[in-house]
């Protein structure tokens, strides 16, 4: 993957990077040249925070996903650039279930979304169990959205609370088209990928393609075996998306229905199994992934002990260890599906927090790496905007 070198823009906005963390949430405010952070926080000391994310629609509204032992599940908002907070009125919950019948409530809340320019005040939340959700006003109040919660179909994919990823299911990826606000993209650990094209009202899996684990007899036709682990959508051709999956790393370029595992180019003793994926804000070539050891026993750990980004610049045809200023070895850590991501800078920036509280990021899309931050608490999220 050759590296463009660029000179920085100086009249770039300042990037802040938000991180959730499993003990609360900082903001770290970077300089014009992104070579010192200011540190911000923590926010909500104790709470379990799942996800933070800026309002791009008005560059000031902020929503953290979190959880205490005394307060539950909930969503806090602030309006002032995290200045201060309020709690969510009605956070995501699920309806009541009739009499006689077996409810679900809402463990926490996984992912935040905020709809496009054309609904202000529109966002959209995925939780664990699985479930989606919808606020109109900013976020203030939440209701089920769809007919994901309770459809037949969509809770027997699910499973049940037992099953799925090891810190619970989740309904995450959620992803509208800024073309059509009624295009909807979700997926779900488990429960596969699937699409609506009328705002929710029905929907179809988009599964074809993908690889199902070996050696259990799982048929690759039910989204029940299915665990995408990130997606996301290309911001200059809404038309491709880019998949980190269970199975792979997969890419789909609509209106076809089928993913194209393009993973199989990655070096065999990395693999292309991971949790996040990152993609270039003005290149629907280039994208990024974080790598982990999916052998054995699943480690979920750097392979070998040896960090590395691994990026493209051809849609996946080939790729390129990028892991200057990393550790060469007896590095063992894990990034979490939200824990990486990128600024709209040219060269792009791109961040990453690990499990054990370590915050890196590289000016120059990955060619060099250094720790902005340690000591932090298990880190779940990472996100980059423009405060």
């Amino acid at each position: 993957m050759p590296i463009r070198s660029r000179t920085p823009n100086r009249k770039s906005p300042r990037v802040t990077v938000l991180v959730a963390t499993r003990k609360g949430a900082w903001l770290f405010h970077g300089d014009a040249a992104r070579k010192t952070w200011k540190t911000d926080g923590p926010h909500f000391l104790g709470h379990v925070v799942s996800h933070l994310v800026l309002d791009p629609r008005d560059g000031r509204t902020l929503l953290a996903a979190a959880k205490t032992g005394h307060l539950g599940p909930t969503v806090f908002r602030s309006t002032d650039r995290g200045k201060t907070w309020k709690e969510a009125t009605q956070p995501p919950a699920f309806a009541k279930a009739a009499e006689g019948t077996q409810g679900r409530s809402v463990d926490h809340t996984f992912w935040l979304t905020p709809a496009p320019a054309s609904e202000p005040g529109v966002w959209y939340a995925g939780t664990s169990p699985q479930g989606l959700f919808r606020s109109a006003d900013g976020g203030v109040s939440w209701a089920p959205f769809s007919v994901i919660n309770d459809d037949p179909r969509f809770r027997e994919w699910m499973g049940t609370v037992q099953d799925g990823t090891p810190d619970g299911p989740k309904l995450h990826s959620v992803i509208v088209d800024p073309r059509d606000t009624a295009h909807l993209y979700i997926a779900m650990s488990g429960g596969g990928v699937h699409e609506s094209t009328d705002g929710g009202r029905s929907w179809n899996t988009l599964i074809k393609g993908l690889d199902v684990v070996e050696g259990f007899g799982f048929d690759p036709l039910q989204p029940t075996f299915h665990d995408p682990h990130c997606i996301r959508m290309c911001p200059t051709n809404p038309d491709r998306l880019y998949q980190q999956n269970h199975c792979g790393i997969y890419r789909i370029d609509r209106p076809s229905d089928t993913w194209v595992r393009i993973g199989s180019s990655m070096p065999k003793k990395t693999g292309d199994i991971g949790f996040p994926l990152v993609v270039h804000p003005r290149d629907d070539n280039t994208a990024w992934v974080f790598p982990m050891d999916g052998t054995s026993v699943w480690p979920r750990t750097s392979p070998g002990g040896k960090p590395a980004v691994y990026g493209t610049c051809n849609g996946g045809r080939t790729w390129q260890r990028l892991d200057g200023g990393l550790p060469k070895s007896q590095a063992w850590w894990t990034v979490k599906r939200q824990a990486m991501t990128a600024d709209a800078h040219d060269p792009v920036g791109l961040y990453f927090g690990t499990t054990s509280g370590e915050l890196w990021m590289s000016r120059n899309e990955g060619r060099k790496w250094q720790c902005i931050a340690r000591h932090l608490p298990e880190i779940y999220a990472v996100d980059a905007a423009v405060l």
